[in-house]
């Protein structure tokens, strides 16, 4: 591992621990989105919060710090299992801010964004399969954890040398959603379309 390979987790940490939930939230007086709703500092929870404007801005920005380390590692010529996990370093980044306590979300939007310089097959399917599940059943959370669950077959037929890699990735954010499973399996969890628990 190279010098060069060492600095792209570091810079993929640190710009993944610059929470735009957090700072969105600020700017438009919201409050901290891990006091309110659910807790969790990602868009859908500044949505319920703010609206649709902050939550795009959210989801833009967390998109984006996924999407530029890896394509800036692609560019500086790391091999592709280092890509990868520069992927899964702006997800901790995300996930376990430094500059927010380590208290972060849950890193979907960033893990959608880490996964697009992988090909468009597999971010087409990723997305295709979030956008099906949440209009299905209104519940951005479960949409989540069968996408990721989902996520390293689909990388497996497409790029099989990272489906390791994913699947690590996605672990992380399945597991990150442990509350959410337990809410979801006592009925008790927030659908988004409502904004109400499911009775």
């Amino acid at each position: 591992m190279t010098a060069l390979t060492i600095l792209m987790f570091v810079l993929a940490y640190l710009i993944g621990s610059i929470s735009s939930a957090i700072l969105v939230c600020r700017l438009f007086k919201l409050g901290d989105p891990r006091a309110q709703g659910s807790g969790n500092p990602g868009a859908t929870n500044v949505f319920r919060l703010g609206g649709k404007l902050p939550a795009v801005l959210v989801l833009l920005f967390d998109v984006i710090k996924g999407t530029l380390p890896v394509w800036t590692s692609h560019y500086l010529g790391l091999p592709p299992i280092y890509l990868a996990f520069v992927a899964i370093t702006a997800c901790l980044g995300h996930m376990y801010p430094i500059f927010f306590q380590f208290k972060g979300g849950k890193a979907v939007a960033t893990a959608f964004g880490a996964v697009l310089p992988l090909g468009l097959i597999i971010f087409s399917l990723l997305l295709a399969t979030w956008t099906g599940i949440l209009i299905l059943s209104g519940y951005s959370s479960l949409a989540s954890i069968i996408t990721f669950s989902l996520a390293p077959l689909f990388t497996w037929l497409v790029r099989p040398d990272y489906a390791m890699p994913v699947a690590i990735l996605s672990a992380l954010i399945i597991f990150r959603h442990r509350q959410n499973i337990v809410r979801l399996y006592k009925g008790t969890e927030t659908k988004i379309r409502n904004k109400q628990p499911l009775k």
